[in-house]
């Protein structure tokens, strides 16, 4: 069993730690405060060709696998840039995996070259208010109708729906019970999102503000038949390619959080003296800051090994859960270690630790809450009875 990252894999984590590096915390709390997108460190990214990472190189892309977009989006929180800067890029990784397996030819040249160079935006359009984590009850309805879809619907928590120019909508084709499993009769589509018939409204929120997210609203939205990705009814185990490569891009996300959190919290234990001595030396500040030390490195084992059970074609559904539960909990918890270690200045937005706790602990809601990933675990791994 050989741990060791390759070469080019190194490489990789050096070139995005450099460029993620000429953005500054202070760049990241302006933009979370002003809730302005980070046009700049977006375009960055682009231009240096590392949003295409793992999108085909036929299509202009680097052609590589889950594991070096995870390497990625890991150096990009790690930065400082957190969830803020890693929202900005990784619907383009898991978002148009599906496009990349289920699309036409015709579809991926439409889409896949300017998502690479950063000039076409693309959302992912999966959650709705009335259903939450279950996706089979989806109300957003797709009706045929001549050589279009007509579609009606609202969808919410839609990560830059502001800035994109298209998404991957999942919509019901057949009414859930005209269907034999309820995941069968939704269906995949790429649409434009310029169109009098959609609606978006941004949400405040806690955390993350320089990303923001949107409710979708569709009222009579018509698409043309060659929106629909793949065979009508199939679209929710398309979606699957796309859900597992987000837990694990995500898990990663939170471990970049936790050690930009921690890298923090060591420096002021080690800078900060009170009773004539530094607060690192206390037991009490050591002992929790080395436990997420520890947390951190043994949940990079299981979203590293997510990551490579994907990438060689392998079920990964358990694994990927699995790690996005472990790094979810330890990104959280260093991040809420920094903030004690800081005292009352872990408040202040001065010190940054206070915006690593905020977009932390939406990574154990999202992209699915731990409390499902336990009864994931619960039901397909333990063979426990389902729960709900």
């Amino acid at each position: 069993m050989d741990f060791q990252l390759t070469q080019d894999q190194e490489d990789i984590r050096r070139g995005v730690r450099d460029l993620a590096a000429s953005f500054s915390d202070e760049y990241w709390a302006d933009h979370d405060q002003r809730t302005a997108f980070p046009t700049e460190f977006y375009d960055a990214f682009a231009k240096a060709g590392w949003l295409g990472i793992a999108i085909p190189a036929g299509y202009g892309g680097g052609g590589l696998g889950i594991l070096e977009a995870s390497l990625l989006v890991e150096e990009v929180a790690a930065s400082g840039a957190g969830m803020n800067g890693c929202s900005t890029m990784h619907l383009t990784i898991f978002g148009l995996n599906t496009i990349v397996k289920h699309g036409s030819e015709e579809m991926r040249k439409e889409v896949l070259p300017g998502a690479i160079d950063g000039s076409l935006h693309v959302c992912f359009g999966v959650t709705e208010p009335d259903a939450g984590t279950d996706t089979t009850r989806i109300s957003t309805i797709a009706r045929p109708d001549g050589d279009s879809y007509v579609i009606n619907g609202r969808k919410v928590w839609i990560t830059k729906a502001g800035q994109s120019q298209k998404m991957v909508l999942i919509a019901r084709t057949t009414p859930r019970s005209a269907v034999g499993k309820p995941t069968d009769g939704m269906s995949l589509f790429l649409v434009d999102l310029d169109s009098d018939a959609v609606t978006l409204r941004a949400i405040p929120k806690l955390g993350r503000n320089a990303v923001s997210s949107y409710e979708v609203l569709m009222d009579d939205f018509r698409v043309p038949r060659s929106a629909l990705v793949g065979e009508e009814g199939k679209g929710f185990r398309y979606l699957l390619d796309g859900l597992n490569p987000e837990r694990i891009l995500l898990a990663h996300e939170a471990l970049g959080i936790g050690r930009a959190a921690l890298r923090r919290a060591v420096r002021y234990a080690n800078e900060r003296v009170v009773f004539d001595r530094p607060i690192g030396q206390n037991q009490g500040i050591a002992f929790p800051l080395a436990e997420s030390a520890t947390r951190l490195d043994a949940a990079e084992l299981m979203a590293r090994n997510a990551a490579w059970r994907y990438d060689n074609g392998l079920p990964c559904a358990k694994e990927a859960n699995m790690a996005k539960w472990l790094c979810a909990d330890a990104g959280f918890e260093a991040a809420d270690r920094a903030v004690q270690t800081h005292g009352g200045m872990g408040y202040a937005r001065e010190y940054h630790v206070e915006r690593y706790f905020r977009e932390s602990r939406l990574l154990r809601l999202a992209p699915v809450s731990q409390e499902m990933v336990l009864n994931y675990v619960s039901q397909h791994t333990l063979g426990l009875p389902r729960s709900y």
